[in-house]
């Protein structure tokens, strides 16, 4: 059975690869690796294409009889089935929630992801997304759907081949660690914390935006600060993680996560990193965990330590791992689980025959 993967924003450079360092690019090539061969879906594509190791198609020209499609526009799953169906006998569809669900407010999203999942196996990038598609499911569909959803998830973990050696900077950087400034990541939080900061200590903000955000009102009124840069996101791998490993700290604000994969992959290349005291922090977080706040003024607290006594903070950062917090994160986090977990469910859940109604269990 093959496997193509349909996220609508996909960019595909010049050069073959997929584009982009945000999170939906880093996982639809984490995907292209466990699926060799597998086939790219993606919006204004209507006619084949090539990438480096991937083949570029319209979904109309999926084999939907020969193909499992992973969908991580999970909205559209419903739609993106009936295509498929119009030229294949039992399209096979397998969902990809790698975001918060809570992030759709609206009843009619709402509803559409709960339809989605309970219509379509699923696999989930966390316990807490896969805890909150659940109780989705449970809320906005009948039991005859819910009873026979299908579920699984694990956490991303990242490659901890990509990191890079440290290069500690002159003047300390703090990342604010997103790429958009979206409420929900409440960048009036980060830049009334780093502004008390660098009152009292020379610090250097770095924000590397999607394009579309470069030049909304909340971007330029950041870059107006004479002690913060703002610019596009690296165009490289290299680059990215060459830029993470001369960061010295962040300051996350986020009311909320599903997984963390930018925080995450901060605090391993080095960065000290400052976050709320909210349960998505906590779950990737060992107990214990020096540098988490509960309002503005412990966060300026801790952020003004972790670029004053960055050394003093790793070392707290390892007495709270039993001894390495590099060590405790690579364990934690490494992305070999996710890899061989989604690997097996997907093949588990396009088996030849078609599911039986009902026949599954939500668990």
């Amino acid at each position: 059975m093959r496997v193509a993967v349909r996220w609508s924003d996909a960019l595909i450079g010049g050069d073959g690869h997929v584009w982009g360092h945000d999170a939906g690019s880093t996982l639809l090539r984490r995907l292209l690796r466990v699926f060799p061969d597998a086939q790219v879906v993606a919006a204004g594509h209507g006619r084949l294409g090539h990438g480096v190791g991937f083949d570029v198609v319209p979904l109309e020209l999926v084999d939907g009889d020969r193909t499992v499609l992973i969908s991580m526009d999970v909205l559209d799953s419903p739609s993106v089935w009936r295509t498929m169906r119009a030229t294949s006998r039992h399209p096979r569809l397998v969902n990809f929630v790698w975001w918060s669900p809570s992030e759709h407010v609206e009843a009619v999203d709402r509803a559409s992801l709960a339809l989605s999942c309970a219509l379509f196996p699923t696999f989930a990038n966390s316990q807490r997304t896969a805890d909150e598609v659940r109780a989705a499911v449970r809320e906005w569909t009948v039991p005859a759907l819910a009873d026979g959803a299908r579920l699984a998830w694990a956490d991303l973990g990242i490659r901890l081949a990509h990191l890079q050696p440290r290069h500690e900077p002159e003047v300390p950087v703090v990342l604010y660690p997103a790429i958009h400034l979206a409420p929900r990541k409440r960048p009036d939080l980060f830049v009334a914390v780093v502004e008390r900061v660098a009152r009292r200590t020379p610090v250097r903000v770095e924000a590397r935006l999607e394009e579309q955000h470069l030049v909304g009102e909340a971007a330029l009124r950041l870059a107006r600060r004479e002690w913060a840069w703002v610019g596009p996101l690296t165009p490289t791998r290299e680059g990215y993680w060459r830029a993470l490993a001369g960061t010295t700290a962040f300051l996350a604000t986020a009311e909320e996560e599903s997984y963390g994969l930018a925080y995450v992959e901060a605090l391993v290349a080095g960065a000290v990193g400052v976050l709320p005291d909210l349960p998505w922090a906590r779950a990737i977080l060992p107990p214990g965990y020096p540098f988490l706040y509960r309002d503005a003024a412990q966060a300026e607290a801790m952020l003004l330590r972790a670029v004053t006594d960055t050394a003093g903070c790793r070392r707290a950062l390892d007495a709270a791992a039993d001894g390495s917090f590099a060590q405790w994160l690579g364990r934690r986090h490494d992305d070999d689980r996710f890899e061989h977990a989604i690997a097996a469910s997907v093949a588990q859940w396009s088996a030849p025959a078609p599911p039986a109604r009902g026949g599954g269990r939500l668990s």
